[in-house]
């Protein structure tokens, strides 16, 4: 059978945690961390930061906390000093009137101290949970995006320009209530929304939230802040096929890393096939209507049509062929290698000179 370390040990080696990552999820420190799992208790202040750091430590681990405290209790009896009438000298003879006496006064003190003796062994609540505080930390855009788990109070500041405009974690219930420049905002798990920092009615960034525990803000929730790239910060360009009243207002050309699938004098609807080669979690988004999302497995087919555009997010590109087929052609995309989170846009573009190219965009 483990011992109490073991199991902490075993358990924590298991999920590939180390004391830097699990210390920062959990607020306590590396010190009682490792003390805990080589049981050498004398690291702490006292006997109910034991109990509270193994209860706090055994539930992120997802362990039996029962049992953990009782291996500990078990332990804690081990060491114990051996029983005291082992290391009493031999029995000596003592007078009968002193031993009459003892005995007399043994009474009394039993007959008056009862009550306590009863009071001072009865069962003794839990002590409570004791979490070291956690101060809010402010973390800065500085790459195209931010991705990381955020608590209540946690920011980030975005930079813009030449100004730079702050986001704020505010709760974590239901959803995810972010204090935004121009408005308070809610995520549900899965969510996005794109926000106008400068209130030029232009979005200019994409927030997006992945995974927290509903009515756990202590577990906080993964965030990604993503800056969008110029050519989507063009709301009001509407993509629409050749034909459409308002096609010849479409002058949007696709950005220099864009990867060209198909070049037409006209737009035409096309159909994006999604062949998937293992698990994977696939949300997309068609002629910027309704999102869906579905997890697939091996050997699923997903068809999915557009007149303008898709938006793809792929949660391992590896694990999903993906093929475009329109105009009689059939082309296949290339969107990222294996364990990568691939986000990126198709659509059709018309450049100056009134041709329209349906190009691959990645968002990353």
């Amino acid at each position: 059978m483990d011992s109490l370390g073991e199991k902490l040990r075993s358990a924590r080696e298991s999920k590939g945690l180390d004391f830097e990552y699990v210390g920062r999820e959990t607020n306590i420190a590396r010190r009682y961390l490792e003390a805990l799992e080589s049981e050498d208790f004398s690291q702490f202040p006292g006997e109910p930061y034991i109990l509270g750091f193994m209860r706090n430590y055994g539930e992120y681990l997802g362990l039996d906390v029962d049992e953990l405290i009782s291996l500990y209790r078990s332990l804690r009896i081990q060491e114990q000093p051996i029983p005291v009438e082992e290391l009493l000298l031999p029995r000596k003879q003592f007078p009968k009137k002193l031993v009459i006496g003892i005995i007399i006064f043994v009474l009394a003190g039993a007959a008056g101290g009862g009550v306590y003796g009863i009071l001072r062994f009865m069962p003794r609540p839990e002590p409570p949970q004791i979490v070291e505080e956690r101060r809010p930390v402010e973390y800065i855009l500085e790459e195209r995006f931010l991705e990381r788990r955020f608590y209540p109070g946690d920011s980030v500041l975005v930079p813009l320009g030449e100004e730079r405009f702050k986001l704020e974690l505010l709760s974590l219930d239901d959803g995810a209530r972010i204090g935004a420049p121009l408005g308070d905002m809610t995520l549900d798990l899965s969510g996005d929304e794109t926000v106008d920092l400068d209130g030029d009615s232009i979005s200019d960034l994409r927030v997006i939230l992945s995974d927290y525990s509903r009515g756990d803000a202590a577990k906080g929730g993964w965030l990604r802040f993503e800056l969008l790239p110029d050519e989507m910060a063009v709301e009001n360009a509407e993509l629409l096929p050749q034909g459409s009243p308002n096609a010849q207002n479409v002058q949007t050309p696709p950005a220099p890393a864009a990867v060209t699938v198909f070049s037409s004098p006209g737009a035409y609807p096309f159909t994006l096939q999604a062949t998937f080669t293992g698990y994977c979690m696939f949300r997309w988004e068609s002629d910027r209507r309704s999102r869906e999302e579905m997890y697939f497995h091996r050997a699923d087919v997903q068809n999915i049509q557009a007149q303008n555009g898709i938006r793809l997010w792929i949660s391992n590109a590896s694990a999903v062929r993906l093929q475009v087929i329109g105009g009689g052609r059939t082309v296949d995309l290339d969107v990222g290698g294996p364990g990568e989170v691939a986000v990126a846009d198709l659509r059709w573009f018309r450049d100056d000179d009134g041709r329209f190219t349906l190009a691959l965009v990645k968002l990353d």
